[in-house]
């Protein structure tokens, strides 16, 4: 579609919402949001009539791309046949949706609690964790990000925390692996594993292993930096919570659905957590949905004990029919394949040799459709482009950056020193070849920031 410019309704939209929208993570005077007139495939665009390539994938969950007509047509259809019910009921979209992430999970992942997102499928996964094992320790890592809920703040260990933590929700951070920036003091990656698993293994002592309920991990983190873990630490973790009785979460709401190019990260492992949360790719973002896929042993638990927790919305029809649309059309166009291919044989080579053409890439990781580059001021000392957790003049590099980004063409996600490559899983080799032509335009400007 071509976006045809119409600035007075844009200005029209963009002051209602700043009169009444009040934004997630925002200062709420300091921010200015771009007013958007609509999307397709991989693109958005505003009412002035310029277009984005979206190297942001929404929120990291439009896998197939924006208004996909299949999943359109099947939200339309299920409004007209059955728009909504309670979640006591069968209901065959949610039934069929539950049928189709169950043949996809790894193991015996086989029953399906539906959430309303990515958030509050943590809240209910660490809630099963602690009723399960009748203790009340979380260990998370501080490098991740698990949601903007209560318990899922607390969880989370980057500074979108520092300000809901209680203190008190029953939460101990650990040191997940991350050999770019070690803190064990690591050379190769497997003395970065064996360390890590080491370090996590003595929290644990030190907590009490009769007091920890379950350790959550992003499977490959997210918003944290999309650091891949070395080989063998997933199932490290599996056996260290096997020898002391502790459920094994890995939260799959951003890496799952294709996004690695795997239906789920935690194939790329070969590992088998006890409870695992998803959400956003499940149906492209279409409708709001997330859940915790469950295992056999832990739903047995609640064979005949009730469950005491619900949505009102759980397992919502046009969100369960979007999911099955989704599912079927990444079956069907190998959006998961896609994934894998472009890239391995796209843009893995190409993000390296931005890496060695550019001084202000540090490090390239990442794999499928999910990949980060960590933005230095030198090279040699890993020096971070900016600060931890900079804002205001600190954070004017990386602004530079964004805008640069923005004024070639593609939508950046920025985090703190670092940009994420992570468009739709269905993006073509053409589209994926443009926007890495406008990133490393935009990376001029960072460099001009390096010693």
């Amino acid at each position: 579609m071509t976006p045809q410019p119409n600035p007075e309704v844009g200005a029209a939209v963009k002051a209602a919402d700043r009169a009444h929208v009040f934004h997630s993570w925002s200062a709420q005077e300091l921010i200015d949001p771009l007013a958007v007139a609509g999307a397709e495939g991989s693109y958005f665009w505003d009412y002035d009539g310029n277009r984005y390539l979206d190297f942001t994938s929404g929120l990291v969950y439009t896998n197939i791309g924006y208004q996909h007509p299949k999943v359109v047509a099947a939200i339309q259809e299920q409004a007209a046949t059955l728009s909504t019910f309670a979640p006591a009921f069968a209901v065959e979209a949610r039934s069929e949706a539950a049928r189709l992430i169950a043949e996809r999970t790894p193991g015996d992942l086989d029953k399906i609690f539906f959430t309303n997102a990515g958030a509050d499928a943590v809240e209910h996964a660490v809630r099963m964790a602690r009723l399960h094992t009748g203790r009340s320790k979380v260990l998370a890592a501080y490098r991740s990000y698990h949601g903007g809920t209560q318990q899922a703040i607390n969880l989370t260990g980057d500074p979108r925390r520092w300000a809901s933590d209680s203190a008190s929700a029953g939460v101990v951070h650990f040191w997940a692996p991350y050999l770019y920036r070690s803190r064990f003091y690591a050379e190769t990656e497997e003395q970065e594993c064996a360390r890590a698993l080491e370090h996590l293994e003595t929290t644990i002592a030190f907590e009490g292993p009769a007091t920890v309920a379950a350790i959550i991990l992003e499977t490959i983190p997210g918003t944290a930096g999309i650091m891949v873990p070395p080989p063998g630490y997933l199932a490290g973790v599996r056996e260290i919570c096997d020898k002391y009785g502790i459920v094994f979460i890995l939260d799959e709401v951003m890496a799952g659905f294709g996004r690695t190019g795997e239906w789920f990260a935690a194939d790329l492992f070969d590992v088998t957590p006890d409870l695992m949360t998803f959400a956003k790719g499940v149906n492209s973002g279409y409708v709001p949905l997330g859940g915790v896929a469950i295992s056999a042993e832990i739903a047995e638990t609640f064979g005949k004990r009730p469950y005491p927790g619900g949505l009102t919305y759980s397992g919502h029809p046009l969100a369960c029919a979007a999911a099955v649309a989704t599912i079927n059309v990444m079956a069907e166009e190998g959006v998961v394949e896609n994934a894998a291919w472009l890239g391995s044989e796209v843009l893995e080579p190409a993000l390296r040799d931005l890496a060695e053409r550019h001084p202000s890439v540090g490090e390239v990781r990442g794999v499928g459709m999910f990949w980060a580059l960590d933005l230095v001021r030198n090279k040699e000392t890993r020096e971070p482009l900016v600060p931890y957790n900079a804002a205001g003049e600190a954070n004017a590099p990386m602004l530079a950056f964004g805008a640069a980004a923005k004024k070639h063409g593609i939508w950046p996600f920025i985090n703190m020193n670092r940009t994420h490559v992570v468009p739709p899983c269905n993006i073509t080799e053409a589209e994926l070849k443009e926007g890495l032509s406008a990133l490393d335009a935009a990376l001029s400007v960072a460099d001009e920031h390096t010693q």
